[in-house]
């Protein structure tokens, strides 16, 4: 039999109010939007991939649209952003609803220097995800051992 701390504090709230603050400052019912984080931010997952001739990014970014999105690479600094508003308005009546929303993230790549062939940089987007293709300069590819001959 092993001895397991637990910690109270998580399980209970240090009032009932502050568990109903928590419960409904959470959008639950806006599906479209799905920020469940305390602090209404979100990153998109990255996935890296260093092949012999270039490097492959992804990034997991569902519901946007390729205008929604901000390549930039600075020197040796790759930088991926997006910025996304909404705004609807219902007028039935003499009633007006009218909602907006705003969602925008940066993430920041340091790359190694005389790495990447700038020119030849590509990025689609499709299926949720933006798929970027970083060609390797010719210095920087994996080279093929060379055999010395022996006299």
């Amino acid at each position: 039999m092993s001895i397991v701390k637990r910690n109270t504090a998580d399980l209970f709230p240090a009032s009932p109010r502050t568990l109903f603050d928590d419960f409904f400052s959470r959008e639950l019912f806006n599906w479209g939007n799905n920020n469940f984080s305390s602090t209404r931010t979100t990153l998109p997952s990255v996935n890296i991939k260093e092949l012999d001739d270039c490097f492959e990014v992804e990034v997991a970014a569902p519901g946007l649209e390729k205008e929604d999105f901000m390549i930039t690479l600075e020197g040796n600094l790759l930088t991926i952003s997006s910025t996304k508003k909404n705004e609807t308005e219902d007028r039935t009546g003499q009633y007006m609803r009218k909602e907006f929303s705003y969602q925008s993230f940066s993430r920041s790549f340091e790359l190694a220097k005389d790495v990447v062939d700038e020119e030849r940089i590509q990025a689609r987007y499709e299926n949720g995800v933006l798929k970027l293709n970083i060609p390797k300069t010719e210095k920087a590819k994996k080279q093929e051992p060379k055999l010395i001959e022996i006299q």
